[in-house]
């Protein structure tokens, strides 16, 4: 989960926040190039916070805005049939 500028959980803790009542627990809290592996309770979220959740799907659907949500359709693309055929190296002689 993102914590951007202007987030209502900027200047909260992490306890503050509720979202262990929501079933979500924070496993990780990524600020800047710092890793904080099993964040404190009373640790402060600053603005631009990465939180790595474990919980319901559903509950933390919830937390993102509408209008942020988007589907994400990967780009797939046919492989060329006239490609090389490639030999294992166990397939060669010695």
């Amino acid at each position: 989960m993102y914590v951007p500028e202007g987030s209502k959980f900027v200047g909260s803790t992490i306890q503050g926040t509720n979202l262990r009542e929501q079933d979500i627990n924070v496993l990780t809290l990524y600020r800047g190039s710092k890793t904080i592996p099993n964040p404190r309770a009373d640790r402060v979220l600053e603005p631009n916070d990465k939180l790595l959740c474990f919980g319901k799907m559903n509950s933390m659907r919830e937390m993102v805005p509408a209008k942020t949500r988007r589907r994400r359709s990967p780009k797939v693309t046919e492989l060329p049939s006239n490609l090389p055929a490639t030999t294992k190296p166990e397939d060669t002689e010695d």
